[in-house]
């Protein structure tokens, strides 16, 4: 079966998708297990919580939650060590390697639902509004900067089919991966009960076929695989908060304000 048959057949596109190629010269998913070393060590692939924070970048609102339905590996998996300079809040000079991926492209297919943790965003629940926005956001490389990873991993955003071109990985067969980050759920996209009033770090073992990773929603992660950090409250959106509310548009009750 060629990659298109694949897509097709195991990938069903929900009505409000956007998709979207993020690529930049150097990229660092950080492995959570070398970070307190202060060493950075970057998985070979990303992780759902940087696709969902590039995502993020090209459109965010409270009202919706992004949820990372694939992303698939364009380019070859090459690393590259460099020094760096970290501060140092004690003072002195301090030097690490960091070893970042190399050279990365990636194609990315995401939806959002809606955000049932805010009722007081009902009003501004426009499916056509925000996957218009979304959609145009894409076009123009996002609302705000692209990170790889880290802050330093500057990356671009252009619009793309999902599927689309040659990809480094298309024939690989199927490779999988060790237990990796899949990402944090906090308290204010909480889905399962046990989640709600809680920080949440999620893990996963995932797997590439022919250079395509599906992600599995946060929800149906392995409960063994998952830990509460802390407790986290969450914040609300409204008038008279001092915060965005997102509901500006709607006063005077015309339709023609939603355009």
């Amino acid at each position: 079966m060629d990659i298109f048959g694949y897509i097709k057949s195991n990938m069903p596109r929900q009505r409000n998708t956007i998709e979207y190629e993020v690529y930049g010269s150097l990229a660092l998913f950080s492995d959570i297990l070398t970070r307190t070393g202060g060493e950075k060590f970057s998985y070979p692939i990303p992780t759902y919580e940087a696709l969902k924070g590039i995502t993020h970048s090209i459109y965010f609102k409270p009202t919706l939650m992004w949820i990372v339905d694939a992303v698939r590996i364009m380019n070859p998996i090459r690393t590259v060590r460099k020094g760096i300079r970290p501060v140092n809040y004690s003072g002195g000079n301090d030097l690490s390697y960091y070893t970042y991926l190399d050279d990365v492209r990636y194609q990315v297919r995401a939806h959002f639902e809606w955000n049932l943790n805010r009722p007081e965003l009902e009003a501004d629940r426009n499916e056509n509004k925000h996957h218009n926005i979304a959609m145009r956001m894409v076009t123009r490389g996002g609302r705000r900067d692209i990170f790889l990873g880290t802050r330093e991993c500057q990356g671009y955003v252009e619009p793309c089919i999902f599927g689309d071109g040659e990809g480094a990985y298309d024939s690989c067969g199927e490779i999988p991966y060790s237990l990796m980050l899949h990402g944090i759920t906090y308290a204010d996209e909480a889905i399962c009960e046990e989640d709600k009033g809680q920080m949440t770090v999620r893990l996963w073992r995932p797997v590439m076929k022919n250079g395509i990773i599906e992600f599995i929603r946060p929800e149906n992660c392995d409960p063994a695989l998952k830990r509460h950090i802390r407790e986290m409250s969450i914040k609300p959106f409204g008038h008279g908060l001092g915060n965005f509310s997102g509901l500006d548009e709607f006063e005077g009750g015309s339709t023609n304000e939603l355009e």
